[in-house]
């Protein structure tokens, strides 16, 4: 076991576990911070993605180990009260079903705003294509991240 310092929604925390395990799991398991979720392990379907100094970054397969001195933002960090715009459009739109896919989608359209603060429907539909969701919400995801760009 090794401690590890990182900032995680502008706090600074310390963890000590073992070099190689994911991020996800000291978020999950060592510092109960349970909105990022687990899908598939493998970085494919998108549910664990956080802000790697401000880049969408699957957490499941990231050693703990490489993030160190890096600014970590989670779902938590998005914002606690749901104002921030994204959260407020997924909400309008009626955007979440079963919503385990949501908090990575989430993140991954925040990081796509941050860059692009008024995206067309293919640099969108490109951010957003490693994110699953298996209720095939996608259509109400585009639309809400339209609608949080006009009003974001």
């Amino acid at each position: 076991m090794t401690a590890f310092s990182l900032t995680i929604n502008g706090a600074k925390r310390t963890v000590d576990v073992a070099p190689d395990t994911p991020l996800l799991w000291v978020l999950r398991d060592s510092l109960d911070m349970t909105g990022t979720k687990f899908g598939c392990g493998m970085a494919q379907c998108g549910a664990c993605t956080v802000h790697l100094d401000g880049v969408a970054t699957r957490s499941c397969v990231l050693p703990v180990s490489v993030v160190m001195g890096k600014k970590i933002t989670t779902i938590e960090g998005l914002s606690a009260d749901r104002s921030h715009a994204l959260q407020k459009a997924w909400i309008a739109e009626d955007v979440p079903q079963c919503g385990y896919c949501q908090s990575g989608q989430l993140m991954s359209a925040a990081a796509l705003l941050a860059k692009s603060p008024h995206p067309t429907d293919g640099e969108i539909d490109s951010a957003m294509a490693g994110n699953i969701c298996r209720c095939g919400t996608y259509q109400r995801i585009r639309k809400a991240i339209h609608r949080a760009a006009q009003e974001g």
